[in-house]
């Protein structure tokens, strides 16, 4: 038998199916929990007794709605994460991309920035950043102009390197940034191939034929209906033999597209579209 949701279930499908009425942004295919969390915080932080009450005011008050999508699409990133990864890229990666003439890289979900630039990092020291185009997306327009400023927190500035080193940097880390603006003001040379566009994985179609993907820790947070449509746009978006890089909790095992992909560094989720 199944138990009927609870009122606050109700009330937060009814927000969310509201949010892609009014402002086309889809959450329905989200995961529950993590979604529940992320409106109860902003339901508390926007002083609303009740889900219904948000819902109201984001209708109503489109500020209240630009307020919302800061929670709903909450930022958790770093640069040159999971170190072993980005040394995988290097290594077994870049090796194939070296053989273009000229490159497509899309970023997809890439929040405030922190993945584009050390992405752009990595390929300036292998010499293939200047025949690169990187096409950095998300469906906030807060967190893009956050990527297009590229100043971060100076007290972050100790880990980013760390993480920088472990991946096989090759110069100073802080060759890269000065101090400004109360931050740290990253190079604008690293931004000069980059486009940032908005595009949501979950409405929009395919963005580019790209020879290399990268999005990481955002399919953690959808259903898997919805990341198996991600991964089939993924797949159409490659060019032949394209990487498709995934973050460290996330897996295309379950997916129908599981199959049309294989692993190149399977512990560090690197996949290569497999021939037809």
């Amino acid at each position: 038998m199944k138990h009927p949701a609870d009122d606050i279930d109700i009330e937060v499908r009814m927000l969310v199916e509201a949010v892609y009425l009014k402002y086309n942004y889809d959450f329905r295919d989200y995961t529950g929990a993590s979604q529940k969390r992320r409106v109860l915080v902003a339901m508390r932080e926007m002083e609303c007794a009740t889900v219904s009450e948000l819902q109201a005011r984001v209708l109503h008050q489109s500020e209240a709605f630009t307020r919302l999508l800061q929670y709903l699409t909450i930022p958790v990133t770093e640069m040159f994460r999971d170190p072993e990864y980005h040394a995988a890229i290097r290594a077994q990666v870049v090796p194939h991309l070296s053989t273009y003439p000229s490159l497509k890289l899309w970023v997809a979900g890439c929040s405030t920035g922190e993945e584009v630039y050390s992405l752009a990092i990595l390929l300036h020291e292998e010499g293939l950043l200047e025949r690169s185009i990187i096409y950095a997306t998300d469906i906030n327009p807060a967190s893009l102009e956050a990527a297009r400023r590229g100043v971060f927190a100076l007290d972050r500035m100790r880990l980013y390197t760390e993480n920088y080193q472990k991946a096989g940097g090759k110069s100073a880390f802080s060759d890269y940034y000065t101090a400004a603006y109360g931050g740290a003001l990253f190079d604008r040379a690293l931004l000069e191939n980059v486009t940032f566009a908005d595009h949501s994985l979950a409405t929009d179609s395919v963005f580019s034929e790209t020879h290399f993907i990268s999005c990481r820790n955002v399919m953690i947070y959808f259903n898997r209906r919805l990341q198996d449509r991600v991964l089939g746009l993924f797949h159409e978006s490659l060019c032949h033999r394209g990487f498709l890089a995934l973050g460290s909790k996330e897996s295309i095992d379950f997916s129908s597209h599981a199959q049309r992909f294989e692993p190149v560094a399977k512990r560090e989720r690197i996949f290569r579209k497999a021939a037809p």
